[in-house]
C-alpha cells in the first residue's frame, strides 16, 4: 500500500498505468471489506456494553487515524505529484474523489435537511449541481486538461498573458474557497462534537488535525487517494439508514422507488395537521407572542425599561415573601436574561418576532412538501406575484449552483490530475455516477423522515419522547429545541424548532437503528466535511503559493521551497478559517451556495470565453471577473442579513427583480460576459501565439484519445 501512495516516480506508459489501476484496485477492495467489518465488530461490541461516548471516539480516532496513515504514506516534495498527483489518476479513480471533492458537508448534511425543510424548491440545488458536470464535461474539463496547468488562475495567467488576470483569479479562488472551507470546518465542528460529546469549538480543532496531516504531507496526491477513502466511507454510511428506513416503513429496500408512495402519505398528514385544534391553539399562542413583539418595536426604551421594572418588582416580591428559592433563582435569571440597552432589546425582539412569525403559520413555516412554489397562479395579485417570485427564485438558484459548480476551483483542479484528455472526459461521467447515487437517495431520505417526524413525533407526549431527542438538543439547542407552549403536555408540530443540519445525522435514531449505525453516519458526514475541506485548503494554498509566489514574485524559486511555502500556507489558512468557523458565522447551506456564486461571476464567463473565443483580451477578462465578482458581493452584502450586520448596513433591503442573496451570481455572470465581449472587441487582440494556442487546445482535443 505505501508503494501505491509513496512512489515519486511514476511514468506514464500504458503499461505501468494499467499495473497502477490494477495495485489500486487490490488496495481498495482490501479496504473497503476491512471498514465494514469494522463497522460490525463495533455493532456486536456495542451489544455487549461498549457506551455510545466510546464508539464515538472509536470512528472519529479510527477514521482520521486512516486518512492520516493514508497522507503519511503519500508525502510528498516533487511538484507535479504534490500540485497534480502526478497526472496518474485513473478516471474511475478521480471520479471517486472528485465525487468526495464534491459531496461537502452541504450535500450530505445541508442536501436532505434543505428537501426536508423546503419540499420541492429544494429540488433547485439537487437539478443545479447535477447539471453543473454536465457543463464541466462538455465546455471546461478536457480544454482545461489540454492546457496543462495547475490551477485556475495559471490558466487564466497563460491564456490572458499577463499578471493581472492571474492575479484576480487568485483573489477570486480565495475568496470563493475560503467562504466554501469555512462552511465544511463549521461542519466538522458540528459532527465531531456529536461523535465525542466534546465542545464544539474542540470538536473544530480535532477534525482539523485530520484535514491537514493529509493536505499538508502530501499535496494532491494525499488528498486524492485520501478522498476515495473517504468516499467509500460517506456512501456505505448514507445509504444504511434511508434503506432501513424504507424497510421499516414499506418493507422495500429500495428507497428511491418508493418515496413517491409516502410523499402522498406526508401530504395528507400535512393537510391534517394545517387544520388540527391543537396545531391552531399553538399557532394562535405565536400570533399573540408576534403582535406583543410588535408593540414593544414601536417604543423600544419605554418596553425595555417596563420590562426591567416588572423583573426587578418580582424578584424583590419574592424574596419579601421568602418564595422557594427556585422561584427566586429563575426571577433573577430573566432578570438578567434582558436586554443590555435599546439596541440589544430592538435586535432581539426583531429576531423573536422573526421566529414568532414562522411559528404562527402552519406546518411550522414550511411549504407542503409536494408544492411546488409558493403563491398560486390562478390566485389574486399577490399570490401571483408570489407565485412568480419563488418561480423566478427557483430558476434563478439552478442558474447560480450549474455554472458556479462549473467554476469551482478545486473541483476543475481534480481533472488536471488525469493522464489524458479522454480520461478527464471519463472522469466527469464517473463523478456524476458517483454524485447521483447520493443525490437520487436524498429527496427520499428527506420525505422518509418527515414521515417519521409527522407520525412518530407529533402527538407523542414530551415525557415519552425518544432519547435522541434530548442528545441533540444539548449539542446545539439551534438545531433542535422543543417548548410545550401550550402546556398540554403533547408535541405539536410548531412546537418543534428544527434545523436541516442534523436531518441526515439524526436518521439512524429517527429509525431506531443502534447507535453504531449513528456513529457510521457522523463518519461519513466528517469523510464529506474533511474531503471537500482537503480539496479547498490546497487550492488557497496553491494559489497563494504557485501562483501568487511562484509565477508573480520569485520565478527562480525551486521546487521545494514552493512546495514548502505551500505547505506553510495551508496551514495558517486552515487555522484561519477554524477560527472563522468557531464564530458559527452562519447556516451551512448560504456559506457553500454564496461560494457558488462567486465563483460563477468571477471564472465561469472568464474561463469559457477564453477556451471558446480567440478575441477575448487579458483587460477584458480582468474587467469582466472584476465587475462580475464586485456586483455578486455587493448584492449579498446589502442583502444577506449575516453580512448586512458584518458590514454594518442599516439601509432597508431592496431585492433586484425579487431575488434572494443566495442566488447574487444571476446579476454577476451575465455582465462578466457582456464585458469580457465589449471590451474584447474595442482593445488590441490577443497575441498570435495565444490565438494559436486556443485553437490547438480546442479543435485538437475533440480526437485527442
Amino acid at each position: 500500500m505505501a508503494g501505491m501512495f509513496g512512489d515519486d516516480a511514476g511514468t506514464n506508459t500504458a503499461a505501468s498505468n494499467k499495473a497502477f489501476k490494477q495495485g489500486l484496485n487490490k488496495v481498495y477492495t482490501w479496504y473497503t471489506g476491512g471498514f465494514l467489518a469494522f463497522v460490525v465488530v463495533l455493532a456486536v461490541l456495542e451489544q455487549l456494553g461498549l457506551s455510545r461516548q466510546w464508539i464515538g471516539f472509536t470512528f472519529l480516532i479510527a477514521t482520521i487515524g486512516l486518512y492520516a496513515g493514508i497522507g503519511v504514506m503519500s508525502r510528498t516534495t516533487d511538484a507535479a505529484e504534490y500540485y497534480v498527483a502526478g497526472r496518474r489518476v485513473p478516471a474511475v479513480y478521480n471520479g471517486m474523489a472528485t465525487g468526495a471533492d464534491w459531496m461537502s458537508a452541504a450535500s450530505f448534511i445541508g442536501m436532505a435537511g434543505t428537501l426536508y425543510l423546503t419540499g420541492y424548491s429544494g429540488l433547485a440545488f439537487i437539478m443545479g449541481w447535477t447539471g453543473g458536470y454536465c457543463l464541466v464535461a462538455l465546455f471546461l474539463a478536457p480544454y482545461l486538461r489540454k492546457f496543462g496547468q495547475f490551477t485556475i488562475p495559471d490558466f487564466l495567467g497563460e491564456r490572458y498573458g499577463g499578471n493581472l488576470p492571474r492575479f484576480i483569479g487568485i483573489v477570486a479562488a480565495i475568496l470563493c474557497s475560503f467562504t466554501y472551507v469555512v462552511a465544511q470546518i463549521y461542519g466538522v465542528g458540528l459532527i465531531t462534537s456529536r461523535l465525542t460529546g466534546v465542545a464544539f469549538e474542540l470538536g473544530i480543532f480535532l477534525g482539523l488535525g485530520g484535514i491537514l496531516v493529509c493536505s499538508f504531507l502530501g499535496g494532491m496526491r494525499a488528498v486524492t487517494w485520501t478522498q476515495v477513502a473517504q468516499y467509500i466511507i460517506l456512501i456505505v454510511a448514507y445509504m444504511i439508514p434511508v434503506v432501513w428506513l424504507s424497510v421499516k416503513q414499506t418493507s422495500v429496500p429500495i428507497p428511491q422507488a418508493i418515496y413517491g408512495f409516502q410523499l402522498e402519505k406526508v401530504t395528507a398528514k400535512e393537510k391534517a395537521l394545517s387544520t388540527d385544534p391543537k396545531e391552531l391553539e399553538v399557532r394562535k399562542i405565536f400570533a399573540d407572542r408576534s403582535a406583543a413583539l410588535a408593540e414593544k418595536l414601536k417604543n423600544p426604551a419605554a418596553a425595555l425599561a417596563a420590562d426591567k421594572e416588572a423583573a426587578e418588582k418580582k424578584v424583590a416580591d419574592l424574596k419579601a415573601a421568602n418564595g422557594p428559592v427556585a422561584d427566586i433563582a429563575a426571577a433573577e435569571k430573566a432578570l438578567a436574561a434582558l436586554p443590555k440597552d435599546e439596541a440589544a432589546a430592538k435586535k432581539a425582539w426583531t429576531a423573536a418576532k422573526a421566529g414568532a412569525d414562522t411559528k404562527a403559520r402552519p406546518l411550522n413555516g414550511m411549504a407542503p412538501h409536494a408544492s411546488q412554489f409558493t403563491g398560486d397562479p390562478k390566485g389574486d395579485a399577490k399570490a401571483q406575484a408570489a407565485y412568480d417570485t419563488s418561480r423566478l427564485n427557483f430558476l434563478a438558484l439552478i442558474f447560480c449552483l450549474m455554472v458556479g459548480t462549473a467554476s469551482l476551483p478545486h473541483i476543475l483542479m481534480r481533472y488536471y490530475t488525469t493522464p489524458s484528455v479522454k480520461e478527464a472526459r471519463e472522469s466527469v461521467t464517473w463523478s456524476l455516477f458517483f454524485i447521483f447515487l447520493l443525490y437520487f437517495t436524498a429527496p427520499a431520505l428527506a420525505v422518509l423522515v418527515k414521515y417519521e417526524v409527522f407520525h412518530v413525533l407529533i402527538g407523542t407526549p414530551f415525557d415519552q419522547l425518544p432519547a435522541w431527542i434530548a442528545s441533540w438538543s444539548k449539542v446545539d439547542p439551534s438545531l433542535l429545541s422543543l417548548t410545550d407552549i401550550n402546556k398540554d403536555g403533547i408535541l405539536q408540530l410548531n412546537e418543534m424548532s428544527i434545523g436541516g443540519d442534523i436531518i441526515v445525522l439524526a436518521t439512524a435514531e429517527i429509525g431506531g437503528l443502534p447507535y453504531v449505525v449513528s456513529g457510521l453516519v457522523a463518519a461519513g458526514g466528517l469523510a464529506a466535511a474533511l474531503s471537500t475541506a482537503d480539496g479547498l485548503l490546497l487550492t488557497i494554498a496553491n494559489a497563494l503559493s504557485h501562483d501568487l509566489y511562484y509565477k508573480m514574485i520569485d520565478p527562480n524559486a525551486s521546487t521545494a521551497r514552493r512546495v514548502t511555502i505551500s505547505k506553510m500556507l495551508l496551514l495558517v489558512v486552515a487555522l484561519a478559517a477554524a477560527y472563522v468557523a468557531a464564530q458559527k458565522p452562519a447556516d451551512i447551506l448560504f456559506l457553500v451556495s454564496a461560494a457558488f456564486s462567486f465563483a460563477a461571476a468571477a471564472f465561469f464567463p472568464a474561463l469559457v470565453l477564453g477556451i471558446f473565443w480567440k478575441r477575448a483580451t487579458g483587460i477584458a477578462a480582468s474587467l469582466g471577473m472584476s465587475i462580475g465578482l464586485a456586483t455578486t458581493f455587493y448584492y449579498m452584502v446589502t442583502t444577506q442579513p449575516w453580512l448586512r450586520g458584518i458590514f454594518g448596513v442599516t439601509s432597508p433591503v431592496e431585492l433586484w427583480f425579487g431575488i434572494q442573496p443566495i442566488s447574487a451570481g444571476v446579476f454577476g455572470v451575465p455582465l462578466g460576459f457582456a464585458v469580457i465581449i465589449l471590451v474584447s472587441l474595442v482593445t488590441p487582440a490577443p497575441s498570435r501565439k495565444i490565438q494559436e494556442l486556443v485553437e490547438h487546445v480546442r479543435y485538437p482535443t475533440l480526437r485527442a484519445s
